[in-house]
């Protein structure tokens, strides 16, 4: 977010929906919320923690998410976050086009759909699985026919069972050091000017909050997001080689 005036306005709105989940004693909830607008609410976190809090998209690993205020422990009871899972298929595999995930969003948007109602897609061989609240789904349902030239249906889907799970790509990276600018230049095989590029223009997160800083150095079981590129995990603590390098086993989602 680059609008200082939408950052204050975030940043209003996560204290209010703060304040009536702990005043009121009940629980309340955010739309789905990009990595720029996590990263403003982990810029007041310390500030709004008071009334609990949880994050989450609907599934593990999943970029866009929800924020939910409210202490389960404190009001004795548990409520799900507002977040449901559509299945979209074509209506005839044999004549569908191969779908991007740009080709399902554009669909979506073209519906006019807010975007706070749409959480992460996760598209298949000709077909996605859409997180969103629950709220917009039978809209979707109803609305969502097409898809460029594929003619599609929706229908609500338990996520546990059948979103498929992201299978990453596991592999070993020699580094200098744990910089995060060192191993996402190992990591996607770009040069250091490549990388700072990205810092510059704050296209970098670090478990969900906005990294400035290049040379900080990544801890294990952190997830690496650079905007344009993909994300990936670190899976534990660099081993050093014979030769001084340490060498480093991430999950590369791409």
């Amino acid at each position: 977010m680059e609008n200082e005036k939408e950052i204050q306005q975030l940043k209003n709105r996560f204290r209010d929906l703060a304040d009536k989940a702990f005043s009121q004693n009940m629980f309340a909830f955010t739309g789905f919320l990009g990595l720029s607008e996590q990263d403003v609410f982990w810029q007041i976190e310390r500030e709004i923690g008071y009334a609990g809090y949880v994050l989450y998209g609907g599934a593990e690993e999943t970029d866009r998410k929800v924020v939910r205020f409210g202490n389960a422990a404190e009001l004795g009871y548990e409520v799900p976050l507002p977040i449901v899972c559509v299945h979209i298929q074509p209506l005839s595999a044999k004549f569908a086009d191969a779908l991007s995930h740009r080709d399902f969003l554009g669909a979506l948007m073209n519906l006019g759909i807010e975007r706070s109602t749409l959480g992460d897609i996760r598209v298949g061989d000709r077909e996605a699985y859409l997180f969103c609240l629950d709220s917009i789904a039978p809209f979707v349902c109803e609305n969502l026919t097409q898809v460029r030239h594929t003619h599609v249906k929706c229908e609500v889907v338990d996520s546990a069972k059948e979103v498929p799970q992201e299978e990453p790509e596991h592999m070993t990276v020699q580094v200098a050091s744990m910089r995060v600018d060192a191993v996402i230049a190992k990591v996607y095989n770009k040069s250091r000017e490549n990388c700072l590029e990205l810092f510059r223009t704050q296209k970098v997160y670090v478990d969900g909050r906005l990294c400035e800083n290049n040379s900080r150095q990544l801890k294990p079981f952190e997830t690496v997001n650079a905007r344009g590129y993909g994300k990936f995990r670190v899976l534990g603590e660099a081993r050093e080689t014979r030769k001084g390098k340490l060498a480093l086993e991430v999950a590369v989602y791409r």
